[in-house]
């Protein structure tokens, strides 16, 4: 009775410590390292959650339409260490994004690098994706 009793609490810590990861995604499963991505765009909305941040921007095509495009880049807690702060991008801010599209074709990418427009600054997104050569 004993070994069967800690049999399953065995059972049970072993899959409830492993059930975030099952909900966690690798880079390859949704985004393609062949199709890498230069989008510039307005900042639409800045979305700090666990366990990827969203950044959404609305680039324009040559012939003025509007997309608008989610970027996924590293938790909260990356971009904090790296130096990002609730005023680093607002709403409105032009950008160049280096990243990589979603696998299904769909207007989503995995962020690389992040350029403010006005003055180059460079800002690692902290996310997934492999370094662009």
């Amino acid at each position: 009775m004993r070994k069967t009793f800690l049999l399953m609490v065995a059972a049970a810590l072993l899959f409830s410590s492993s059930a975030p990861l099952w909900a966690h995604h690798a880079f390859a499963a949704e985004f393609d390292n062949t199709k890498p991505l230069k989008l510039r765009g307005t900042v639409k909305k800045v979305e700090l959650i666990n366990p990827h941040s969203w950044f959404h921007i609305d680039v324009k095509d040559k012939d003025g339409k509007v997309t608008t495009w989610a970027i996924e880049g590293g938790s909260p807690n990356a971009l904090i260490r790296l130096g990002y702060t609730q005023q680093s991008l607002p709403i409105g801010t032009e950008i160049i994004v280096e990243a990589f599209q979603a696998k299904d074709g769909s207007n989503k990418a995995c962020g690389v690098d992040l350029i403010y427009a006005s003055d180059g600054k460079r800002l690692f997104l902290g996310g997934s994706a492999p370094p662009q050569q």
